[in-house]
This record gives C-alpha cells, structure tokens and sequence, in this order.
C-alpha cells in the first residue's frame, strides 16, 4: 500500500466536473433511499442484515459531509451514524472493541462510524499509546471481528478518505476565517500536521493489514468533496446492490383485507 501514489486531488472513474458529480449524487438519491427502506423493512419481518460504513481520515478530508450528503439521502430512521472520540475511563477499563460492539447497525440499518476501532492501531502507532506488540495483535482482532460481523448479516464498507496535507491547510484556514467554522477548528489538528508522514505510514500498514476479502478497504481521493461524496455514495449502492433486497411479501390476505376495508 503506498499512498503516495494515489492522487488526493485525482477523481478516479469519473470524468465529469463539480456539477456533474453533484447531479449524479442526487440523481442517484432515490435508488440509494429505495434501497435502504426494502432493508429496514426486511428487518421488520424477521430479517438479520445490515450495512455499517467506516470511516477513517484525517481531520477536516470530509467525514461530517459524508454523513451529511451521502446518507442525509435517506430516511433518517434507518441511518445509525456515531462519532467516536477518545475513550472514557470505562471504555478504558475494557478490551478496544468494546465500545465498538455497543454501536454496531440493528437488523434493518445503515451504521456509520465517524472514526472507528482503527483509531486503536492509527493514533496509538503514531502517538505510541500502546506497545508495538499489542498493536500488532490488535490487527488480526480486528480481522476476527469483522469476519464475525460479516459472517452474521454486516456488510462493511471500509473507506479511508485520502486528503492532501495543502488541501487539509486551506480548509484549516477557512475554519479559522469563518466565524460560523471557528467551532470546528481544533488547536491540536496542527500539532497532528507534524506527524502526517507518520500517519500516512501507519494508515499504509493498518489497510495492508486488515484489508481482508469480507472486508476489504477503499482509499477515496478527497481533495474534492463532490467527488468523495460521489465515490462513498457508488460504494454503498454496490453493498445495497449486492444483498438483492426485495420489499417483504404480506403476511396476510391483501385481497380479503381490500374487501375488509371496502366494507369498513
């Protein structure tokens, strides 16, 4: 895996420009919301599966927009999205995937994790929060696990927005010159500025090591939002695709409820 190689400002698979990806995304909401509605109604008449969308960038390539425009499409009712931040005191006190079971997608739902377990092998390589062996175990746990979500109902899309160090800066700045931003600007993101060799390395290991055949991962250019949007959005139809969802069928007669009701 060698991000270096893959053009943040790039728009791999789309030739079109701003307004082009911005019309797609749209055009493309009524297929993506008709789709999430047959899984939460297969849910309701005892069906087992789900979507969860991972997350993993840095800070201000996108994540809050994803969530925004891509699953703003759909009913808000079948969307669970959750932002981990950094760990309580209790969340410490137990194994790193604990907290993630307790926010996985219900039978019927797309989950969205805003940061996700990764930050367990990402931040703590590069901020040495945990031992080079426990990270390295943390790999193959985070293999299993996902195996075991995949093996009952999940499917997971694994996507790492890949934004340039000068893209990150401009929108930085922008945050600092608008007075409506000024709450998403975080003194530290800077202090993570320094370390983004080092995070790039650690984000090559981690895909290299938990990109898997269940759950492989997605590295989306993001200098362009329309078009990470635009490339999130193509990924999660192609999950919803897959599952061939079909509307449940009645459970009861609908011709003698018609003439019930006719008659009522």
């Amino acid at each position: 895996m060698d991000l270096a190689s893959i053009d943040p400002g790039s728009t791999p698979d789309f030739t079109g420009k701003k307004r082009d990806g911005e019309d797609e995304l749209f055009k493309n909401g009524d297929e993506f919301a008709e789709l999430q509605e047959k899984l939460f109604a297969e849910s309701r008449f005892g069906g087992t599966r789900s979507v969860l969308l991972v997350l993993q960038a840095m800070d201000t390539a996108g994540k809050g927009g994803i969530v925004d425009h891509v699953l703003g499409l759909a009913n808000p009712q079948g969307i669970q999205a959750f932002s981990f931040k950094a760990p309580t005191d209790e969340e410490k006190a137990h194994d790193f995937l604990w907290r993630i079971r307790k926010r996985l997608p219900e039978a019927g739902h797309i989950g969205v994790f805003d940061r996700s377990h990764y930050e367990d092998v990402l931040i703590h390589r590069v901020r040495g929060f945990s031992t080079p062996e426990a990270i390295d175990e943390r790999y193959g746990l985070i293999n299993e696990f996902e195996a075991s979500l995949v093996a009952s109902g999940t499917t997971i899309v694994k996507v790492m927005l890949h934004i340039s160090p000068e893209e990150q800066k401009a929108r930085l700045a922008d945050r600092l010159d608008d007075p409506t931003k000024n709450w998403k600007y975080n003194p530290g993101d800077v202090d993570e500025r320094a370390l983004w060799a080092d995070y790039m390395q650690a984000y090559e290991i981690a895909i290299e090591r938990t990109s898997t055949e269940v759950a492989p991962w997605h590295v989306v250019p993001a200098d362009h939002k329309w078009y990470a949007r635009l490339a999130v959005q193509r990924l999660l139809l192609d999950a919803l695709r897959s599952l061939d969802l079909q509307w449940p069928a009645a459970d009861y007669d609908v011709e003698a409820e018609k003439a019930r009701l006719a008659a009522s």
